[in-house]
């Protein structure tokens, strides 16, 4: 590609914020104004084949509704040279950084993580599509805790025709990949391989590595596709560790589906007599806290600090045997994209929901707080009587 696309479909884009396996990603705007995260698909990913199954998986994309565990689906043209769809922008770091930079989390965390992620991948699958890439760096941990990014891309995930032949083109990640998808197996693919995504999600909440890793993708492929090659599970908190174990069997059978690892979760959260609510708050503080959001959602009770009972608790969770429920047996079609002649500016190569509430020249508004009605007025008046004393 020769330079930046000046505009892509009706958005008009601003600058680039990344790019990974399946294409380019751009902070662009609306014709009104509204920030979106616009992806450009990779040439070589397309065939009629795909371009036709893009077209009814974005359509049904766009009934999504019920959650705000997903970002939302906006837009799309299977058809332009390049097909590209247009996703709600959504501010804040990915797990991957969360983690990598502040360390792993507590076990309530991350059960409390497991319980809103689940909830949005049940409306997902309700509608009859699946994420097939779930992974630490396609969550986003923002001010109103955890959403998924990346829905929507399914439909690419067979171009490649089940063959992990091309170095480096594998369609996903292949250390968070169930062993059917790296085995080639994509038409037997059931809502089990998201579980395991969200398994290898939780894995590396808990302890900060993948179920298998090695230098080369062909040799971690060579680790999924292996039923005698446990995942390391090394560092996984007692409690944590049936739940997660269950989620990555390596047979899809053999997982257990959202429902019973909502209730695993659930189930964690309330054997420490923490609600839900509160759990996402602390979620929400523990993550959001070094993005500049210091003042976020800080709404827990007056007479404790959920935060530090957390931390509390998490060291009791390693010193008790808790019962885990799963010990028991198992658009309209916009123009084609328009490039501008000069030559590409520096990349931001962090991901694109990855960017804080900064004020860069060509990003995201900064957000301030907003001065009460009353305490506005009170200052006009004051200004008023300053001016006119008659008054």
């Amino acid at each position: 590609m020769a330079g930046m696309p000046t505009r892509i479909g009706r958005y008009t884009v601003a600058r680039k914020l990344g790019c990974g396996g399946m294409g380019e990603v751009f902070l662009a705007y609306s014709p009104a104004g509204d920030p979106v995260a616009v992806k450009l698909i990779r040439a070589d990913r397309l065939d009629p084949e795909t371009r036709a199954r893009f077209e009814k998986e974005a359509g049904v994309a766009r009934t999504v509704i019920g959650t705000n565990r997903v970002a939302r689906f906006l837009d799309a043209d299977p058809y332009a040279d390049r097909p590209w769809m247009a996703m709600e922008y959504v501010p804040g770091r990915t797990l991957l950084e969360c983690v990598d930079d502040d360390s792993v989390l507590p076990p309530l965390l991350v059960a409390s993580l497991g319980a809103l992620l689940t909830e949005g991948l049940g409306v997902v699958h309700a509608v009859g599509l699946l994420h097939r890439d779930l992974k630490p760096q396609n969550i986003i941990l923002g001010e109103y805790g955890p959403v998924i990014i990346d829905f929507g891309l399914a439909a690419f995930a067979d171009a490649a025709k089940g063959s992990l032949s091309k170095s480096g083109s594998i369609i996903g990640t292949i250390r968070c990949m169930p062993p059917e998808q790296a085995a080639g197996h994509t038409t037997q693919l059931s809502s089990a391989a998201d579980v395991y995504g969200l398994g290898t999600v939780l894995l590396y909440a808990a302890a900060g590595h993948y179920p298998y890793d090695g230098a080369r993708w062909e040799a971690i492929a060579a680790q999924v596709t292996n039923r005698d090659r446990a995942p390391d599970l090394s560092g996984v908190p007692e409690a944590l560790l049936p739940l997660i174990a269950s989620m990555l069997a390596h047979e899809a059978a053999d997982r257990p589906d959202l429902d019973q690892v909502a209730k695993a979760c659930t189930d964690l959260m309330g054997q420490l007599q923490l609600p839900p609510a509160e759990a996402r708050r602390a979620l929400i503080n523990r993550t959001a806290r070094r993005n500049g959001k210091d003042d976020i959602d800080r709404t827990a009770s007056p007479d404790r600090n959920v935060e530090d009972r957390i931390l509390q608790q998490a060291v009791l969770l390693d010193e008790h045997d808790l019962v885990s429920p799963l010990d028991g047996p198992p658009g309209a079609l916009g123009p084609t994209v328009e490039f501008a002649d000069t030559p590409t500016p520096p990349v931001d190569e962090r991901p694109m929901e990855a960017m804080s509430d900064e004020t860069p020249a060509d990003g995201v508004p900064e957000r301030r707080p907003r001065v009460p009605a009353a305490q506005r007025i009170a200052e006009e008046l004051r200004d008023a009587y300053a001016q006119k004393p008659e008054l």
